[in-house]
């Protein structure tokens, strides 16, 4: 493979380790609104901020260690017969695959990019009581779209590599 190739590679993939590794903590955050929502509920008036926020920590800690997640071999995969066939065969259908993955994740790019856009434009908010701005958890999903598209692009430059018989 090409020496830019190689490179882009390693920097995506530095990248999403820095990020997904940095998304794992979310959760604590996430458990610790939640432990604040149930105790505001016992001991004193429920805060109305709460519920949501702690909905967008999820969406941040999902989207963002994604792309993490696929550069580990993480996501789920259904295992009939893939795991009977030779590492060329997996890696030119993985390479087949990914690309299907890289057209839904150029859709949801754009259509996340359409929707922050309208967010910030026109000051979204949230139909609820605590009506917080959309435009911070789109442009946190929108960035761990284009990070997962970064991403797959790269695992799918790693599986033309491994069917070819190189290592990236």
């Amino acid at each position: 493979m090409p020496k830019a190739i190689r490179l882009y590679v390693r920097y995506v993939e530095k990248v999403n380790r820095a990020i997904g590794r940095c998304a794992m903590y979310l959760i604590f955050a996430m458990l610790g609104v939640l432990l604040y929502s149930s105790f505001s509920k016992t001991v004193f008036l429920p805060a109305h901020w709460t519920l949501e926020t702690a909905q967008f920590l999820m969406v941040a800690y999902y989207l963002l260690g994604g792309s993490y997640s696929m550069q580990l071999g993480d996501h789920v995969r259904m295992d009939l017969l893939y795991s009977t066939w030779k590492p060329r065969t997996r890696s030119l259908v993985d390479s087949i695959t990914v690309l299907f993955l890289i057209f839904y994740l150029c859709l949801l790019l754009y259509g996340g990019y359409s929707s922050t856009a309208y967010a910030i434009q026109y000051g979204e908010q949230s139909y609820s009581a605590w009506a917080p701005y959309m435009a911070p958890v789109k442009i946190v999903m929108t960035f761990g779209v284009f990070m997962m598209l970064l991403q797959a692009l790269a695992t799918l430059f790693k599986d033309i590599a491994a069917a070819r018989g190189e290592e990236l």
